[in-house]
């Protein structure tokens, strides 16, 4: 399998594709267990392609294990893409992607998208907020657009698997100080891990949110804006979502702080 513009296969005709991409030059972001993921260019234009040279049977037998399912292949992120985009939620425009090989631990496979050029993830747009506040309508209006995307993902049988705020892209092409609240355009980024079903179970839902809630700590929410969030995410007035999914929402609670935790220690190991 392999899907690429044409301009490209032009451009490479009479070699192997793969080998190719897999060899090009660009920036490493990042590298382990089988997994490359790079910054490169074409004709002056940037793209992120990632790719897979399978991570072998240990791997995927630890992952077993532990009961987690294994990504062997760049095949989940690019179905993931395609399935945002019949949702209507924003995320990186798929270029190319293919697939060789049976052998789940040794598959070949990658995914091309097109680099998200002046955006900054909401990590680091958030970072001086507990000493900066924005204002109100900007940050009312980012509270309402992740609740709505959270939403959609997970009443439409789908899960993230690393939803946190990290992997939200907001586009500044004026600069992060001139936002319009109301032209926001944000990116779900990072689909390797997501989870495609008819249905999302309750479990992953509460990972979702909790993951979200843990990467939100500490940039100056209120409990107004847990509550909005947790209004706009459910879709029903407040005092009737606290009433009917309390428990839900305690699960939430508790799976943020645990991962908080957790974060927490590892910090401290790795001082």
């Amino acid at each position: 399998m392999l899907v690429i513009p044409d301009a490209w296969l032009e451009r490479w005709k009479g070699r192997d594709i793969f080998d190719h991409l897999f060899a090009i030059d660009g920036r490493v972001y990042r590298e382990r267990e089988g997994r490359k993921t790079v910054r490169f260019s074409i004709n002056d234009k940037y793209y992120f392609g990632k790719f897979h040279r399978g991570i072998g049977w240990k791997e995927i037998i630890r992952d077993a294990l532990q009961l987690r399912l294994p990504v062997t292949s760049a095949r989940n992120e690019w179905q993931a893409i395609k399935r945002l985009n019949q949702l209507d939620i924003n995320t990186a425009r798929l270029v190319g992607y293919g697939k060789k090989g049976w052998n789940p631990a040794r598959l070949q496979s990658f995914v091309v998208t097109e680099e998200l050029a002046d955006s900054i993830s909401l990590e680091d747009l958030c970072t001086d907020w507990p000493y900066s506040p924005p204002s109100y309508t900007l940050k009312r209006a980012l509270i309402m657009e992740v609740a709505g995307i959270a939403r959609a993902l997970h009443e439409n049988g789908l899960n993230h698997r690393d939803f946190y705020i990290c992997h939200f892209l907001l586009d500044i092409p004026e600069g992060k100080d001139n936002i319009d609240p109301q032209r926001l355009y944000l990116h779900l980024i990072d689909l390797h891990r997501v989870q495609m079903r008819h249905r999302t179970p309750t479990r992953w839902r509460v990972k979702d949110i909790g993951g979200l809630y843990y990467s939100s700590m500490n940039i100056g929410l209120t409990t107004r804006d847990l509550l909005r969030f947790i209004r706009i995410y459910r879709n029903k007035p407040l005092k009737e979502t606290l009433k009917e999914d309390g428990f839900f929402w305690r699960r939430v609670k508790k799976k943020g702080e645990a991962l908080y935790r957790e974060g927490v220690r590892k910090n401290r190991i790795n001082r």
